[in-house]
């Protein structure tokens, strides 16, 4: 054999070869080891337990020729940057993943400190000499392994761990890091994280959040309870009770508020009122509108945890921010609408004429304005006082709130509410025509009675309710979603983390738990949470205390609620609908500018349906409009035809190019086609129409009625550039080996460029197992890249 250049033994020497005194290792060899390794490249593996005698395990200048034996045990090795993520290295008892049976002398997973539920292998056998039948113990016996008794540990890890788990466990156990159950639970339960890093250093900011959101928004849960829901106001109260409890132990954000909002709350008194409409009961039946509340806070709870548990969190990315700036704004336009009546002292009338509190919004305007001259003055200058303080301190608190921080701690509507429940018991406005909330108590009259949602008896409840409660679970998680991640940034506990489908889990407990006890539907609001942390709020501490001050108010201060004037609490629901409609003139003059007219039009069309039909129709046209757009855009197959730059062997995408051409040539004779994307069913419905416009007129932008452009000549080789076909299912390889087919009987060559992964990637197999390879010539027909293909249409041309 020739001897090597000097340098290139310089570089392979102290790698690969010995001192001139030094004994050769001893150690065990394998055959398919090289009898002259190249130093060309340096290759570093990693055995389980950094027992082999890989170069790995040699840094620095220390000596490589020492092999492993009982006198001179190898030294753990630290990882670093040349480390590996994984030891892909198999056979020999080197390669250390779990499902594998490893015969080695030792188990590698038990030796894992703090790791004690140790996935089994497959057959779990004892390969090891010193464990087999020799009467001494010295040296293999017989050979036959010998089965190890399954310990209920082993037996418990083979059913929960998942792929991801025994990655999580090589790396862990390669970087000398515990891989224990602890760590995963505590992922799942974030309270077992913030808990034990608690200090009394976050009781303050945590009391004070706690403190100001409750003055704040304990008054706005009764509000939308018995304005918007039409329930008991209790059960307003009831949704800051448990969903924020659960939410503080479930939950990924630790700034996330958990409580009732005005969207879900407004679905609610829809549910309520389409009931009234069924004949299940009358507008004044407590009993009846507290068990659809229940009902309809668990049907949601439930649907967002079965999302939960599917992973299916990717869903917030579904709804587009022009349909929930639509839905939104037309939210805010119906819940205005409806507050003008109570504020305006027009419910007696309203009861004379039982369509209007259950039209729409137009007709409910058309009905105030026909009475404006039946105005209560008294009860309207309660509720346009109220409503201007609370905008006006809004107002100074926005301006105010950079330079002096402490104006946020201010609690104006708790302040205001205080305030005109004293002067109406003052003054007696109960008894001079003013509403007041009056006794606040359950409808059972029975505080926190358990009623199980799901009973037989509320099957056609459930049947009414499941809509809604459908459009609340989507609505909810959606804003929940929107404000966890406006809020996760710069939280206190490194070791939790932010994820949906653990969000929709805790979000579905809370509500589930609560529909249990009739409370409304709760999700994660923007407003108050943003609140809590302005004012201190750093841990889920702030939640529990939330609801422990809800709790306290419920057992000790609803009697002092009373003479609360139900004109403020409807000026409290219009400050929110204020708030909702505010951010849509933004929206409308961005999209403007931008000539975004889809994007519009969903928000038009949703506002429009809203407010002229009903609230439930604008939601079931939105969601439906966006999914047609996700389905039409992931329907549509990305195909595209390539041209080589001039001068260079890089190819780019014809259609940008159609305002100057001369800056890209075509090969004669050559289509060129790139799939970016994977085939699957849902995008190769349209892939032969698309490839026959590409045939036609070198581009899919062009209408079909055009005569043929480019001449049957122009495609006698068609050259896939398939390096985005990361993956195909079985619809999409049919697909396309119709069109290979079709091809060949044409009598068109086909190639294929940059098949991704190669011969050992599913794509490859698929192409082999439907015919595609044999179709095109065999595996000569599959190239590295478009230039290569485009030489062999020369060679086969010339042949």
């Amino acid at each position: 054999m020739p001897s090597r250049p000097s340098s290139m033994r310089s570089i392979a020497g102290p790698l690969n070869s010995h001192p001139p005194n030094a004994q050769a290792p001893t150690g065990p060899t394998h055959d398919h080891a090289p009898a002259h390794p190249s130093g060309l490249r340096q290759s570093y593996t990693v055995s389980s337990s950094y027992s082999s005698t890989s170069d790995f395990e040699r840094d620095g200048d220390e000596d490589s020729s020492a092999g492993p034996s009982n006198d001179n045990p190898v030294r753990s090795v630290t990882p670093n940057e040349r480390t590996g993520l994984l030891s892909q290295e198999r056979g020999h008892g080197t390669f250390t993943d779990a499902r594998t049976t490893s015969p080695s002398n030792a188990s590698h997973a038990d030796s894992l400190p703090g790791f004690p539920f140790d996935a089994p292998t497959d057959t779990d056998l004892d390969f090891s000499p010193y464990n087999s039948e020799s009467p001494n113990g010295e040296g293999p016996a017989s050979g036959k392994p010998k089965h190890k008794r399954k310990s209920w540990k082993r037996q418990i890890s083979s059913h929960i761990t998942t792929q991801k788990m025994h990655t999580s466990r090589d790396l862990a156990r390669r970087h000398g890091v515990k891989d224990t159950p602890g760590m995963y639970l505590s992922y799942y339960l974030p309270v077992l994280v913030w808990a034990r890093e608690y200090s009394w250093s976050y009781f303050k900011g945590d009391f004070i959040a706690a403190l100001t959101v409750a003055g704040m928004y304990v008054p706005m849960a009764l509000s939308l309870a018995d304005n918007l829901a039409h329930v008991p106001a209790i059960n307003g109260l009831y949704s800051f009770v448990w969903n924020p409890l659960i939410y503080a132990l479930l939950g990924s954000c630790p700034a996330l508020i958990v409580g009732p909002e005005a969207a879900g709350s407004l679905l609610v008194g829809a549910a309520v009122k389409s009931s009234v409409d069924l004949g299940r009961g009358g507008d004044e039946d407590r009993v009846l509108h507290a068990k659809i509340c229940g009902i309809v806070a668990g049907i949601a709870g439930a649907m967002v945890f079965a999302a939960g548990v599917a992973r299916l969190g990717f869903l917030d990315s579904v709804l587009s921010r022009p349909f929930l700036r639509g839905f939104i704004s037309a939210i805010g336009v119906v819940i205005a609408v409806d507050q003008l009546i109570p504020e305006l002292g027009l419910n007696h009338l309203v009861a004379k004429h039982p369509g209007i509190g259950h039209g729409s919004s137009v007709e409910k305007l058309r009905f105030i304005l026909g009475n404006l001259d039946k105005v209560h003055k008294l009860t309207a200058v309660v509720a346009g006082t109220s409503f201007v303080v609370i905008m006006v301190c809004r107002e100074i608190k926005r301006r105010m709130q950079q330079r002096y921080p402490g104006v946020a701690y201010v609690p104006d509507r708790f302040l205001v509410v205080v305030l005109t429940s004293f002067l109406a018991y003052w003054f007696q406005w109960d008894k001079k025509g003013v509403a007041v909330l009056g006794t606040v108590e359950a409808a059972s009259h029975q505080t926190f009675k358990f009623r199980w949602p799901f009973q037989p008896s509320n099957m056609q409840l459930i049947r009414d309710t499941m809509g809604t409660s459908f459009l609340i679970a989507l609505l909810g998680f959606f804003e929940s979603s929107v404000a966890a991640k406006s809020l996760s940034s710069n939280e206190p506990f490194a070791g939790i983390q932010l994820s949906a489908n653990r969000e929709l889990v805790a979000l579905g407990v809370a509500n589930f738990v609560g529909g249990c006890f009739m409370s409304l539907p709760a999700f994660g609001g923007y407003g108050r949470s943003k609140v809590n942390k302005a004012t201190g709020g750093k841990t889920p501490m702030s939640s529990i205390l939330l609801s422990l001050l809800t709790l306290f108010t419920i057992l000790f201060l609803l009697p002092y609620l009373y003479y609360l004037p139900k004109p403020v609490l409807s000026a409290l629901i219009s400050v929110v609908a204020w708030s909702l409609i505010e951010e849509c003139p933004h929206d409308i003059t961005f999209f403007l500018r931008l000539r975004a007219w889809p994007e519009l039009a969903l928000m038009a069309i949703i506002l429009l349906s809203t407010i002229f039909f009903s609230l439930t129709l604008g939601m079931a046209i939105g969601v439906g409009l966006s999914l047609l757009q996700v389905i039409r855009n992931a329907t549509r197959p990305r195909i595209q035809i390539l041209g080589r730059i001039p001068g260079t062997n890089r190819f780019e995408n014809a259609e940008f190019f159609t305002d100057s051409p001369d800056r890209l040539e075509f090969i004669e004779g050559c289509l060129i086609v790139k799939i970016p994307e994977p085939l699957t069913f849902a995008n190769t419905g349209e892939l032969k129409s698309r490839l026959r416009r590409l045939e036609r007129y070198g581009t899919n932008e062009v209408h079909p009625a055009l005569p043929r452009l480019r001449q049957e000549d122009s495609n006698k080789n068609i050259i896939f550039d398939v390096h985005g076909v990361t993956s195909m299912d079985g619809s999409g390889t049919q697909v396309l080996e119709e069109i290979v087919r079709g091809y060949r009987e044409r009598g068109v060559r086909v190639f294929f460029s940059r098949v991704p992964g190669g011969k050992d990637s599913e794509v490859w197999k698929m192409m082999k197992r439907s015919g595609i390879v044999d179709l095109v010539g065999g595996e000569g027909h599959f190239v590295s890249d478009v230039g290569e293909a485009l030489k062999m249409t020369e060679v086969e041309q010339e042949e």
